[in-house]
């Protein structure tokens, strides 16, 4: 069983993590202190150490350093505020596995904790956080060294695979274009990782999460007091990626004195923090990406034409998972590993009607669609491969649902079967049409509500068990 020791002087903190840990079978022990934690390591050997940054009595890279001086096999993360950021990257130069920002997901923890058990030693890793978010700041940022990424090996993605062989060891800036979770943040990773700045951050922002009052401040930092609120000083994202990559998604929700700021940024290379009087140099490569053409966007007024002509150095268009159908598997079993290590399952595969229905849905939203419908799956999967009863109904069901037949023409074995010889009894064919009547009302309900059943429920004024047993009489609702 491994040992795992958790150091936070939030005594609440180490109660928390202690029993969520020990939920999950591993040993775990607390110290409040830097000291009490090099007091435990003398008498005991701990496979991974989760460690709060600042201590009162030492901080994060203080502790590293005994940590590693007395168990130097022992993995190190590192707890810490979104303002430490910074800080934690150069610790994890110093020889700790990873880092995750406050607040603490527990699923996010748990895997980063089983993938530095899995791994072996390391003398320096590249940080990649656990993703999160705080009170002040609701975009997605996060560095990555690209474990959680894969490219596809369709005819249609080794284009793209050539196009960033050839961009990725210039400085180009480069458009990625994409519908919404198409992969466009793999592609900026794999350029990144291709890169002379490989071994710097790769930082990647959510620009449609950025509010209008937060994105400065997100994008370049503020200064204590710099807006009601600003209680600290805080590093922004930019200078977060100093030396290394950024990753700017969807780039046209940026409003236009954001886009002004920017565009100094790409001209002159400096940075101010909001409410600061001082410039910061700054060398770091920008990567945007939009699913919507920039030009356009430029001649309709939304983007700013010359910061769109900065950025289209060179432009990259990945295609939807429907144009590359030959990778839905390929990524489907990704995304099957990363769920299992995820939930502590071992669920091996797809069962061939699984495939077989992935293969023939249309993925309107992309990987991330199937992302999220492989990690539903593996959750209520009890056997060694997914079934088509755990997917959702609106993907078993896709086929059935695309008909424009009529009903009757349909289920006419299931509700026209007479005795007369001539289409069956007026009783027969008056139930028929009743039950068809029901089919299609069901079915225009379930449309209605993005086949939400228990929203379907509501709309047909009925409770949620009375529906699935009206849908039970009809086949084509494939209900178990």
């Amino acid at each position: 069983m491994y040992n795992i020791l958790v150091v936070d002087d939030d005594n609440d903190m180490c109660l928390l993590l202690n029993r969520f840990l020990s939920r999950n079978g591993y040993a775990v022990a607390s110290a409040n202190s830097g000291q009490e934690a090099i007091a435990w390591m003398k008498k005991n050997k701990p496979s991974l150490v989760l460690c709060d940054f600042r201590l009162d009595d030492m901080t994060g890279t203080e502790l590293l350093g005994k940590i590693k001086e007395a168990h130097p096999d022992a993995s190190v993360i590192i707890i810490t505020g979104y303002s430490d950021v910074k800080d934690a990257v150069e610790v994890m130069k110093l020889g700790a596995y990873d880092y995750v920002t406050k607040p603490l997901f527990p699923d996010e923890i748990l895997l980063t904790i089983k993938k530095a058990l899995a791994e072996e030693p390391k003398d320096s890793v590249v940080a990649r956080p656990a993703q999160s978010t705080n009170n002040a700041v609701s975009a997605k940022s996060k560095l990555t060294n690209g474990v959680q990424y894969i490219l596809g090996e369709s005819p249609e993605f080794a284009v793209i695979i050539k196009q960033i062989d050839l961009v990725a060891p210039t400085n180009f800036s480069v458009i990625i274009y994409g519908e919404s979770g198409s992969g466009k943040e793999a592609i900026a990773q794999q350029i990144h990782q291709k890169s002379k700045r490989s071994a710097k951050p790769f930082v990647a922002i959510d620009c449609g999460a950025l509010s209008k009052e937060l994105a400065g401040s997100e994008l370049f930092g503020h200064e204590k007091g710099a807006f009601t609120g600003a209680l600290n000083q805080k590093i922004g994202s930019l200078e977060i990626a100093n030396e290394g990559t950024i990753f700017l998604d969807e780039i046209g929700n940026l409003s236009y004195d954001i886009q002004v700021s920017l565009l100094r940024v790409v001209q002159e290379r400096k940075i101010r923090r909001v409410g600061g009087v001082k410039d910061i140099d700054l060398d770091v490569r920008i990567l945007v990406a939009s699913n919507e053409r920039l030009w356009d966007a430029a001649r309709a007024g939304k983007f700013r034409e010359d910061l769109y002509h900065r950025f289209n150095e060179f432009s990259i268009d990945v295609p939807s998972l429907r144009e590359r159908t030959q990778d839905i598997m390929l990524f489907a079993h990704h995304f099957l590993n990363i769920t299992n290590v995820e939930l502590g399952k071992n669920v091996k595969g797809f069962s061939e009607e699984v495939v077989k229905i992935f293969n023939s849905y249309i993925w309107y939203g992309n990987l991330r669609e199937l992302k999220n419908v492989v990690k539903r799956a593996t959750l209520l999967t009890d056997g060694d491969m997914v079934e088509a009863r755990s997917l959702p109904f609106e993907i078993s069901n896709f086929n059935k649902l695309q008909f424009e037949t009529p009903v009757s023409s349909v289920r006419k074995d299931q509700s026209m079967s007479g005795n007369n010889g001539n289409g069956g009894s007026f009783e027969n064919k008056l139930k028929s049409a009743n039950l068809d009547a029901e089919y299609e009302v069901i079915l225009n309900a379930l449309k209605q509500v993005n086949f939400n059943k228990s929203k379907a429920a509501k709309l047909l004024n009925v409770d949620r068990k009375t529906l699935y047993n009206k849908m039970k009489q009809f086949k084509e609702f494939n209900i178990d």
